[in-house]
């Protein structure tokens, strides 16, 4: 299974996908964590992105597609995949396209999770507060937010026009939204067999 998840900062992608790749056996593939982690590592591809994401601005799609594309030919990938948050932009998508294309894969479908900006600016202050990460100061969060209205919400309406979204409330307990997806995947895989 080779699948999407997509939704606005805050909207709880990284929970439900660790549950998601927990449930269904393929790795969850975050860009925001892999960036995160190699700005902490000090590499040479932290040192690139560390000011953007400490602005809350997105790293530039030739990074990220590349950086993507590496990782969906791991020997963990091969079988199926989880992006969480990634494409962001119209760019990005073409770039994943042309990706599984040249790997033979198709993409099973796009999951939205969907949450009230009020819930979100909520969220997100809750978690720098709890997290103390540099990226989610108040600031950054505005700015993050209206990125993501900006870049991100035309490619979730691009895959829409294409039949390919599911939009699931994101509004509840994790149990509760985790629930909402499964009753959304189970079937896939059920199809699969």
């Amino acid at each position: 299974m080779r699948l999407l998840l997509m939704g606005a900062p805050g909207s709880g992608k990284g929970t439900q996908a660790t549950a998601i790749s927990k449930r269904y056996g393929i790795p969850a593939i975050s860009t925001g964590n892999m960036f995160r982690a190699a700005v902490a590592s000090g590499t040479a591809l932290g040192h690139q992105v560390s000011e953007l994401l400490a602005a809350g601005l997105l790293v530039p799609d030739v990074v990220t597609d590349q950086v993507v594309a590496e990782r969906l030919v791991e020997p963990d990938a091969v079988d199926g995949w989880l992006l969480d948050g990634y494409p962001r932009t119209l760019g990005q998508v073409s770039a994943l396209q042309a990706c599984m294309a040249h790997h033979g894969v198709a993409l099973d479908g796009v999951l939205a999770i969907i949450v009230p900006t009020e819930e979100l600016l909520k969220r997100l202050l809750l978690r720098a507060d709890i997290e103390d990460r540099a990226d989610d100061t108040a600031e950054t969060i505005t700015r993050r937010l209206a990125v993501y209205h900006e870049q991100t919400e035309p490619v979730i309406e691009q895959y829409a026009a294409s039949g390919f979204v599911v939009r699931v409330d994101g509004v509840g307990s994790v149990a509760e939204v985790a629930t909402r997806i499964a009753t959304v995947l189970d079937p896939l895989t059920e199809s699969a067999v």
